[in-house]
């Protein structure tokens, strides 16, 4: 399994989370609005990008690696991963978490939770 079809099982896992390909790639949203989108499945240099918590986004840049500030939603506090290097599956289900918690309504927080 490659790194975007690891991603899209981890971001279908969520509640009334779902795929939809925009502006030729694959974006996971809930309520229709996105929480994780990802590169095309470029299999040289695949990316995924997602909302972090406050405070977070500056912690994994200064972390170097594979973090990188996204262009167009960096500024919104979204952050940017480099799966191509040794993705921690571990690592990006807790990211996918908090920005599925991000924008999730509170009733499938609730659901989440339970």
């Amino acid at each position: 399994m490659g790194p975007v079809d690891s991603l899209r099982q981890i971001c279908l896992s969520f509640p009334e989370a779902a795929e939809k390909e925009t502006w030729g790639h694959p974006t996971f949203r809930v309520n229709n609005k996105m929480f994780v989108t990802c590169s095309k499945g470029d299999t040289t240099n695949p990316t995924m990008t997602l909302k972090a918590p406050p405070g977070e986004q500056e912690l994994l840049l200064a972390s170097g690696g594979r973090f990188f500030f996204p262009s167009y939603v960096g500024s919104k506090g979204w952050i940017g991963i480099n799966l191509s290097t040794s993705a921690d599956w571990d690592e990006i289900r807790e990211l996918v978490d908090d920005s599925y918690r991000l924008i999730a309504p509170k009733r499938l927080l609730k659901a989440l939770d339970a």
